[in-house]
């Protein structure tokens, strides 16, 4: 029992890791199975429509982890800005991490593969879930909750921006600058 989820994790974060680094279309099965160490009986038995579920589930994965960041941002802000802020630097630590990634982990993969429709309707659903998450501390600082939304979708906005700029630039330091740019300069 204990070895189906693991199988189905390495695969998930394998695969993530190659389409970061290399894109939906760049990244074969045979490479994911490898790498992960993984039949390609496994795959199937939990991915029956193979690279388009393992995707999706990329996807879900990463957005999963972006929310552990943000709660983790948010724990003991005093208010947006601080939380903000705090995931900013945590991201731009990620990556640093990375050495200046390949692709936004949500994004760049939704809107490569070969069923446009579903990926973008899996894009939205993890986009929304972390925008919901970051509202939700919003709230918690004391934003009402229209306000919180607002917020928390333009932090994702910027944060996207910044991440492509990132990746641009080859330099992390646009995500650190993001709050500054969103909020004002601080004391300014």
């Amino acid at each position: 029992m204990t070895e189906e989820p693991r199988t189905k994790d390495r695969l998930i974060t394998t695969a993530t890791r190659l389409f970061m680094q290399r894109g939906y279309d760049g990244t074969g099965l045979a490479e994911i199975l490898t790498e992960a160490g993984v039949p390609k009986g496994s795959l199937y038995h939990h991915f029956p429509l193979g690279k388009s579920d393992l995707a999706c589930a990329a996807a879900d994965w990463t957005a999963s982890e972006v929310i552990r960041v943000i709660d983790d941002s948010f724990r003991d802000a005093t208010d947006w800005r601080h939380g903000a802020t705090t995931f900013c630097y945590k991201m731009a630590k990620f990556f640093d991490i990375l050495d200046s990634a390949d692709a936004c982990p949500i994004f760049g993969l939704m809107f490569e593969g070969p069923d446009q429709g579903r990926f973008r309707t899996q894009a939205e659903a993890a986009f929304n879930r972390i925008i919901t998450a970051a509202a939700r501390h919003g709230e918690a600082v004391g934003l009402a909750p229209e306000t919180a939304h607002e917020m928390a979708e333009t932090l994702l906005i910027g944060f996207q921006g910044a991440w492509s700029f990132a990746r641009m630039r080859r330099n992390a330091d646009v995500l650190r600058g993001l709050p500054n740019r969103l909020y004002g300069a601080v004391g300014g």
